[in-house]
């Protein structure tokens, strides 16, 4: 049987639930008024009195089995919160001189270009993910110059993180060919040949115009 250290309105209230009992009930039992249960309900954090602390060791110590073990249970701080993270990539506009690099995914029965991109996993960083999947994918080295930006994705619904980076090295294939039908570089001008314009997040565009 648990020991209670010092109770308070809060675990007096514990035990009124593991005894599943009514506020009228419970201060029947501790022989004590409805109001005063009711009160240690609206205060939690209240230390009670040397009295109300002996009337409840009493009354716990005499429980039976079942509510002690409830009693117990419900003593227990609840299991930490799992936030659920939402589903984040991490994508990379690669520039070398005028061009741009580009991949062509398969996907839903239809090819489509995009930029370089990775799936970010909890704890990982948007920036590295987006350089080490632009050469895992493509062979290309690059490193990240600025962010452009974060948007929630309009036709994935995903979390975008955009990276503008500069080509160091490395020549561009097809190293990912489940995922990808093509690698290729494209004249900046010719971008919204291969992505039509309202699919490319803005700053995207912003960013090769000004550094063209």
């Amino acid at each position: 049987m648990d020991v209670v250290e010092t109770w308070t309105g809060r675990t007096a209230c514990l035990l009124q639930r593991a005894m599943r009992m009514t506020n009228e009930a419970f201060a029947e039992r501790l022989g004590i008024s409805e109001r005063t249960v009711s009160r240690w309900h609206a205060n939690p954090g209240m230390v009670h009195r040397t009295e109300a602390q002996q009337i409840l060791d009493i009354a716990h110590r005499e429980a039976g089995e079942d509510v002690q073990r409830r009693f117990a249970l419900l003593l227990r701080p609840p299991p930490p919160r799992m936030e659920s993270q939402a589903l984040r990539v991490a994508i990379a506009v690669v520039l070398r001189g005028e061009d741009v690099l580009l991949v062509c995914r398969r996907g839903d029965g239809e090819l489509r270009w995009q930029f370089p991109a990775g799936m970010v996993k909890p704890g990982a960083a948007a920036e590295t993910v987006a350089v080490q999947e632009t050469h895992g994918e493509t062979g290309v080295h690059c490193m990240i110059r600025r962010q452009l930006g974060e948007r929630v994705h309009p036709v994935t619904g995903v979390v975008a993180s955009y990276h503008l980076c500069d080509y160091l090295a490395g020549e561009a294939a097809n190293l990912d060919p489940l995922e990808n039908v093509d690698v290729t570089w494209v004249p900046r001008a010719s971008l919204t040949r291969f992505i039509p314009a309202d699919r490319i997040y803005p700053p995207i565009l912003e960013a090769l115009e000004a550094t063209a």
